[in-house]
């Protein structure tokens, strides 16, 4: 498949995002060549190295230049000299408002070979997606407190949620759920409480239905979230595509990862699916400082994301053959996914990926 040069933009990020991140390039290298498609990529030190040198987080035009570039490819940031969530705010956050980025894509698979928490489920019975809405919600940022500091001090943070924020997200997951078509039957789960929060999530549920109406072949499903929590834990069989809140997504997703095998193994999109939009792709682990040069942390969930970056973006089966790969190494191979007992370094582990391509 030849489609040009994939442009790439690349964040290496901080402390093992560098090693995990070079490892996804050296798959990326050799399944372009055994694809047939040419890419490109472009190193960038935003997030904390660059805030350590100049106090900012990103140059001022970095937005317009993150435009130019058809993907982000994102390590992991987490730097133990800044103040936690400076740089997740800055970047993170900035990138996906900025960017448009209004799907958050996250595959919960477990892979063959990885151990789940969860006693007699198998790669068989944990294999769902959320669809996280991902620039509305209480993420907006709008609120304020007053007396602050003082026993009598208010604090607010307001959740917005707009017609088209809602809608735009559902049809896409509908869309989702009809190419991924299921064969044991396609169901998008909208999952939130409308029992509860009866303004914002009455708008999430009337918008689910009416959409739900121009896609007959896919069950229209819906679960309070804290019946999600139990059902995901109980059945995870139950789940084709949950499409869900931004902040029940960030909730939810974690507790996906930690039934799928851990952070290590978890790969997760930011998505403007829009023509010219631009998405970032990342694992959802975070930067494990302790462990930086020491050549031990899993690179699985950065390969992931690779593989998760190249079917978005048109080289689907480019991303197809490197998820292959992936799960003839974690089945075949690999001891265990955690740091340092993999029985493989990191290096080698992608270098595994590479020969099972």
């Amino acid at each position: 498949m030849s489609k040009g040069d994939l442009n790439l933009a690349v964040i290496g990020g901080d402390g093992t995002g560098p090693e995990v991140t070079a490892e996804a390039i050296k798959v990326l290298e050799v399944v372009s060549n055994l694809e047939g498609f040419s890419y490109k990529t472009t190193d960038l030190n935003y997030g904390s190295q660059y805030y350590l040198e100049t106090g900012k987080i990103m140059p001022e035009d970095a937005i317009d230049r993150l435009k130019t570039f058809d993907a982000i490819f994102l390590g992991a940031v987490g730097h133990p000299d800044i103040q936690p969530g400076l740089i997740e705010k800055g970047l993170l956050l900035t990138l996906r408002f900025e960017l448009d980025q209004y799907v958050n894509l996250r595959p919960v698979k477990l892979y063959p070979g990885v151990e789940t928490p969860l006693a007699g489920k198998g790669p068989e019975d944990i294999d769902f997606v959320v669809v996280r809405e991902n620039t509305e919600d209480l993420y907006c940022g709008i609120g304020g407190t007053m007396k602050k500091g003082t026993p009598d001090e208010v604090a607010t943070q307001t959740a917005i949620f707009s017609r088209k924020g809602c809608e735009r997200i559902i049809r896409w997951a509908f869309e989702y759920t009809r190419k991924r078509n299921n064969p044991k039957g396609k169901r998008l789960t909208l999952v939130a409480k409308k029992n509860v929060l009866t303004f914002g999530h009455d708008l999430w549920d009337r918008t689910f239905q009416e959409v739900a109406k121009e896609y007959p072949d896919v069950e229209a499903d819906y679960n309070h979230v804290d019946a999600c929590c139990m059902w995901m834990v109980k059945n995870p069989e139950y789940y084709d595509v949950i499409v869900t809140t931004n902040m029940f997504g960030d909730i939810i997703t974690d507790l996906g990862a930690m039934i799928q095998g851990g952070m290590g193994v978890a790969a997760g999109g930011n998505i403007n699916p829009d023509a010219g939009g631009v998405s970032m792709y990342e694992p959802m682990g975070g930067s494990a400082p302790k462990y930086t040069g020491q050549n031990v942390i899993n690179p699985i969930a950065a390969i992931g994301a690779m593989g998760m970056l190249l079917e978005q973006s048109g080289y689907e089966t480019a991303g197809k053959r490197v998820m292959q790969a992936i799960e003839k190494v974690t089945g075949t191979n690999m001891k265990s996914q955690a740091a340092g007992k993999m029985g493989y370094g990191t290096t080698e582990v992608g270098d595994l990926v590479v020969a099972a391509l």
